[in-house]
């Protein structure tokens, strides 16, 4: 299984929000690409990033920082949060991210991720965001009609290899994940799936290493509640 330490940004901060409310935030470092470094360090190889501002409001308020970080670590580095246009995934590529993750935009128009897969192949990646089930946009301030799980075989349907799914419900609680859903989501043929949202013990990366393709570790890290190292470990060749 791939670890994926992330870094959520705001305001060129590493932080991380609770449950997605951007006035529950805690700022961690003012060095996002010292962060990225002590996760090399620690063995990881794959880096998770968030552009909080982007997700909110559309902007590239925090492309220079993941420039940044893209030059000062060799590792596969995926990028989301705001992405709604082929410009955007461009210059992400051009900048040395290796998979650009389109959240709002897969929900709204469907037909431009199947448009972005044809011309890019595995370097899009779709975030699929849930509340109680359903799918949410725009920076998980607006909860949609669609059902998760089916958006997913959509997404599948359409070409995407990697889903990045999220439960909102968990994300910076630390009470643990929703192993339910990822376990159903792996029954999905032909779909990488990575969990995110709430893995708060070493003892759910090891069962999630059974049987999903990649983990999002974030304030399990950040709080030393989980030790990177050992995590990347449990879950085997990065």
């Amino acid at each position: 299984m791939k670890i994926f330490p992330a870094i959520d940004l705001r305001d060129g901060r590493a932080v991380r929000l609770f449950q997605g409310d951007y006035d529950r935030m805690t700022v961690y470092s003012h060095a996002p690409e010292e962060v990225a470094k002590s996760f090399y360090e620690a063995g990881a190889r794959n880096l998770h990033m968030v552009d909080l501002d982007g997700a909110k409001d559309g902007t590239l308020a925090n492309f220079d920082v993941v420039s940044r970080v893209a030059k000062s670590v060799d590792m596969f580095i995926e990028i989301g949060g705001g992405v709604r246009d082929e410009e955007r995934i461009a210059r992400y590529l051009e900048a040395g991210v290796s998979r650009v993750i389109l959240g709002t935009v897969a929900a709204e128009n469907p037909e431009f991720v199947r448009d972005m897969v044809e011309k890019y192949g595995e370097a899009i990646a779709v975030g699929v965001d849930a509340k109680d089930g359903l799918v949410a946009v725009k920076g998980w301030l607006e909860v949609t009609s669609l059902d998760s799980v089916s958006f997913c075989r959509q997404m599948r349907d359409f070409g995407v290899k990697t889903i990045i799914y999220t439960d909102i419900s968990k994300d910076g609680a630390m009470e643990g994940t929703n192993m339910e859903i990822y376990r159903e989501l792996n029954e999905i043929d032909g779909l990488d799936v990575m969990a995110s949202g709430g893995i708060s013990s070493l003892k759910e990366v090891e069962e999630l290493a059974t049987f999903t393709y990649g983990a999002i570790l974030g304030k399990a890290i950040y709080d030393n509640v989980i030790d990177l190292g050992e995590a990347v470990k449990i879950a085997g060749p990065q």
